[in-house]
């Protein structure tokens, strides 16, 4: 097989692909959608859907290219970790070249698609969000700290304000309220995964929270961090973003997450660690999902 059709080869695509990190993606979309909606009052109009899809492409695209940047970097410590052993750079399957190049290239086309179809804030926002997380985050922070997912999720709660700024033009104080959901959201949804984890990060040399200081000492953030996220849970309505639809989904999901923090924090499991992580996606989920109900709805 010549070199040019290996490139164009299903399976290199396939390892291409994975390198974008699809799930976590489609997440940072979602949310980058919700900050959309959000900021045009009513139904959108046909400029507005063309524009919201010019944004959503291009944030798509940067943050596929932060994802597989990540993948590169952290190639050694993903190889140790049953988790993450999968990963085509772990794997030997794309050399450091062509994941390096693959990166760059999603970077600078989604930041063109950005710059040019949306306005030059959103993509230098963008731009800084991927310099967040794929290199002070990844390259720093992640190493360093057994805070980098407190310091790091600055990166990972940007897509709202990624999407609010590509509508308006501005960053609005309704953004920084959904940037700050996410931002505090991020802690006990990554400590319920590494309590479970702990030996793969142990073996990893990474110094995440469970490694540093102990299972009971994670269980007792992630109830802390649960309680305080429930409060800015309830800022859209109190603001007055939203109405008593979404207060009413956001009191169940905050005090559903809590009760799983507490039964976490009082006797531990692997399993019960796996159900927190999980409804903690249910959680971030469903919550975006009732704004943008109650957005339209009332």
């Amino acid at each position: 097989m010549t070199s040019a059709s290996a490139f164009f080869a299903p399976t290199v695509w396939r390892q291409y692909y994975a390198l974008t990190k699809p799930r976590v993606v489609q997440l940072i979309v979602f949310c980058a959608l919700i900050g959309m909606v959000l900021a045009v009052p009513g139904v959108p109009n046909g400029s507005e859907l063309m524009l919201g899809l010019w944004a959503c492409t291009g944030i798509w695209l940067v943050a596929g290219a932060a994802a597989a940047f990540n993948c590169l970097v952290e190639k050694t410590i993903d190889a140790k970790m049953k988790r993450t052993a999968w990963r085509p750079t772990a794997k030997g399957e794309l050399s450091d070249r062509q994941a390096l190049l693959f990166s760059g290239a999603l970077c600078a086309v989604g930041s063109a698609v950005l710059y040019v179809m949306v306005n030059p804030l959103t993509m230098w926002l963008t731009f800084a969000t991927f310099v967040g997380y794929a290199v002070i985050y990844t390259v720093i922070l992640k190493p360093l700290t057994p805070q980098n997912i407190v310091i790091g999720g600055a990166s990972g709660a940007m897509p709202p304000v990624l999407g609010w700024a590509a509508m308006t033009g501005d960053v609005g104080p309704e953004a920084l309220i959904l940037f700050l959901i996410i931002f505090l959201w991020t802690p006990p949804h990554f400590w319920a995964l590494a309590l479970y984890r702990v030996e793969d990060y142990r073996k990893s040399g990474l110094p995440m929270l469970p490694v540093t200081h102990g299972n009971a000492f994670t269980r007792l953030q992630i109830l802390l961090y649960t309680v305080v996220l429930m409060a800015s849970c309830l800022m859209p309505f109190v603001y007055g973003m939203s109405s008593w639809l979404y207060l009413a989904a956001a009191v169940v999901l905050s005090v559903g997450f809590i009760g799983y923090a507490v039964a976490l924090w009082r006797q531990y499991s692997d399993e019960l660690a796996r159900k927190t992580f999980r409804f903690s996606l249910i959680h971030l989920s469903a919550l975006f999902a009732a704004l943008l109900v109650d957005h339209y709805w009332f």
